[in-house]
């Protein structure tokens, strides 16, 4: 016997699960992941019986909001690595994950607060994230642009401190590109 979860969305329960997303990202990184789901269903313009349907906790909507966040990341940097040359690739990907992932820390600190192991619901796409990273790394190792030492690890590392940095930053996008530029001249061969 199928679950209801497993029969696809009707088109209208489909356009509110999409429209409480959407007005939950923005809310959430605009005023914080503390606001209550209330609020969340009011600005969708829908009821919060309607979010609960969709979302059974807050939990479950701050989960999916990250998820969507991080594959909407992983397609943008495939989008721009097909686009850039191998030598340049890693540098674009670098800053466009590092600009795009802002306030993802709150995000999982609010997660984790509630038991939610993030780590396996956003499996699929950190795992595209990395594999892109990886290819890109490579390809700027192979072009001579990229530090040769530097390991896939080390990358990841250094994007969990950009985006710290950012975060602390805040929406200055001067002080937040010469960080990003100090960065990735860091990541150059000396």
């Amino acid at each position: 016997m199928s679950s209801t979860q497993d029969r696809p969305l009707r088109a209208d329960a489909a356009r509110n699960r999409a429209r409480l997303l959407d007005t939950a990202t923005e809310v959430f990184a605009t005023r914080g992941v503390g606001v209550p789901t209330e609020e969340i269903a009011r600005a969708a313009g829908v009821g919060v019986g309607t979010l609960f349907r969709h979302f059974p906790t807050k939990e479950a909507l701050l989960e999916a909001v990250m998820v969507r966040r991080l594959e909407t990341i992983a397609a943008s940097a495939a989008r721009v690595a097909a686009e850039s040359a191998p030598a340049d690739a890693l540098f674009a990907c670098f800053r466009l994950i590092a600009e795009q992932s802002a306030g993802k820390n709150a995000f999982a600190q609010a997660l984790a607060a509630a038991g939610v192991d993030i780590r396996t619901s956003l499996h699929p796409s950190s795992t595209a994230v990395r594999n892109l990273l990886a290819d890109v790394l490579h390809r700027a190792q192979q072009a001579g642009t990229a530090r040769p030492e530097l390991t896939l690890p080390e990358l990841l590392a250094l994007l969990v401190g950009a985006n710290a940095a950012l975060e602390q930053l805040g929406p200055d996008p001067t002080a937040r590109s010469h960080v990003l530029d100090i960065l990735l001249t860091a990541l150059r061969p000396t």
